[in-house]
């Protein structure tokens, strides 16, 4: 899997991705659900070329999660093309089926930690990355989890995410709203250069 990297997801993210925030959205979710790889690689005890390997796995879907999105917005299209392609150059099962259970609408069951981790993070990372730039500082160093539930009772806020998905998302996981806000919030703050934040 070694040529099937982040090297290769990044290449494949902006063939297929123009737009400047849709990348920077990939990158959030990315961090998110790679900090979710690495406390899941904790959980299972994983080390060496096993952890590497499930982290690797968990990153790349998030940042390959919408790469075809610009090229195929429409529900009959998303993510199923990108899947295609995906299958196509060969990458894992786990992290097509991860991509397809994300979409509500795709019919997909979202059974392993991978696919929830993806769908709890994919609204998340950009309803946070929104309450950022309204901050004086546009830095994910001031957001707090309080504000963030309180932004999200606001629905004229960042209209374009779906707070049902991001509560729905938390509930898959088993974990607390306010935990899973955090951690999220814990994980983009490592990463604040590369998200503009």
């Amino acid at each position: 899997m070694a040529e099937l990297g982040r090297e290769a997801a990044w290449a494949l993210l902006t063939e297929w991705t123009a737009s400047e925030s849709l990348r920077k959205h990939a990158l959030a979710v990315e961090t998110c659900v790679e900090a979710m790889g690495e406390a899941e690689a904790d959980r299972q005890g994983l080390a060496g070329e096993e952890r590497e390997r499930l982290i690797t796995l968990y990153a790349t879907t998030g940042l390959l999660h919408d790469f075809d999105y610009e090229r195929h917005p429409t529900a009959d299209e998303h993510p199923f093309v990108g899947v295609k392609e995906l299958e196509r150059l060969g990458w894992p099962e786990a992290m097509r089926t991860a991509i397809l259970g994300h979409a509500q609408y795709s019919g997909v069951a979202r059974e392993t930690h991978l696919a929830k981790a993806l769908f709890a993070c994919d609204e998340l990372a950009g309803f946070l990355t929104a309450c950022a730039l309204v901050k004086p500082t546009r830095a994910i160093a001031d957001v707090e989890v309080k504000s963030v539930r309180k932004k999200m009772k606001d629905k004229a806020f960042a209209r374009g995410v779906n707070r049902e998905d991001v509560i729905q998302g938390a509930a898959e996981l088993g974990v607390e709203l306010d935990a899973q806000i955090g951690f999220c919030i814990e994980a983009m703050k490592k990463r604040a250069g590369v998200l503009g934040l």
